[in-house]
């Protein structure tokens, strides 16, 4: 049967009025009205506050308007948003302050956390400055602290987030590895030291994937958006190289890969 264009938008209008009104009646929510139900915390330290991306407020936190979630929150428009993160965070910064933002209330929390602990800032300092040995003597001593004093640390803090956020989905985000490897005319750390580097990084991320599936968190892994993104790769870089005038941004996401890396990983998990 042969229907004029006049009676198609008549039934169009019809059937898309019935479709909401049986969505209002059944209760199905729709996702503004999901997203207004979200309760979202950010803890963490500097790859969580967006050092390295610029436009900053919150002083020597360094929390950039650009990081991965202040970008979450403003494409979600969440019931609500605390951005706790600071530059410089380990494990006891989140017990002592950071989970205070934290509450039975609270539905979706995001953290990385775990490199300063293992002192990720003296290590580069130590890799750029001293050399290949001093450099693979550093990254290995991080690494032993790694797997015998980190996931202690690791399982206090995420118990203090628990302990205060207990309805919450938390998701623990790792660190991008830093280098693409055998690419023989990057220039700056020797190739030796480049793959020990992303070897400690690897570590780190099994030791916070371990942690955060003994508490029931999600793990976010984050090296699978950065690939080829790196420090040497041949496409256009995600992080931070080394800058004398800025040292403190040096080897941090950069706002592409808060976008394109951390962004996209986190909303994968949340």
């Amino acid at each position: 049967m042969h229907m004029s264009r006049s009676a198609r938008r008549w039934l169009l209008a019809a059937l898309t009025t019935i479709a909401t009104t049986a969505g209002l009646v059944l209760g199905v929510t729709t996702p503004a009205q999901a997203a207004s139900n979200v309760h979202y915390v950010a803890l963490g330290d500097s790859y969580s506050s967006g050092l390295g991306a610029g436009s900053y407020s919150g002083g020597d936190c360094k929390r950039s308007s650009k990081g991965y979630a202040v970008l979450w929150a403003n494409a979600n428009a969440p019931g609500s948003f605390i951005n706790a993160t600071c530059s410089g965070a380990t494990t006891t910064t989140v017990i002592n302050s950071q989970v205070n933002s934290l509450s039975a209330t609270t539905t979706l929390v995001s953290i990385t956390i775990g490199g300063n602990d293992a002192g990720f800032a003296n290590i580069m300092t130590t890799c750029v400055l001293q050399g290949t040995t001093a450099c693979v003597n550093s990254v290995q001593s991080a690494m032993n602290y790694a797997q015998s004093t980190l996931p202690g640390r690791l399982d206090a803090a995420f118990s203090a987030i628990k302990s205060r956020a207990p309805n919450a989905e938390v998701v623990v985000l790792n660190y991008p590895r830093f280098y693409v490897l055998n690419k023989p005319f990057c220039i700056g750390l020797s190739e030796t030291s480049r793959k020990k580097i992303n070897d400690g990084i690897n570590l780190i991320s099994t030791v916070l994937q371990s942690a955060a599936s003994r508490h029931g968190f999600t793990f976010a892994d984050v090296r699978g958006y950065f690939t080829n993104h790196e420090l040497c790769g041949s496409s256009s870089n995600w992080l931070n190289s080394l800058s004398i005038l800025n040292l403190s941004e040096s080897y941090h996401p950069n706002a592409a890969g808060q976008s394109g890396g951390y962004l996209p990983a986190f909303t994968a998990a949340a």
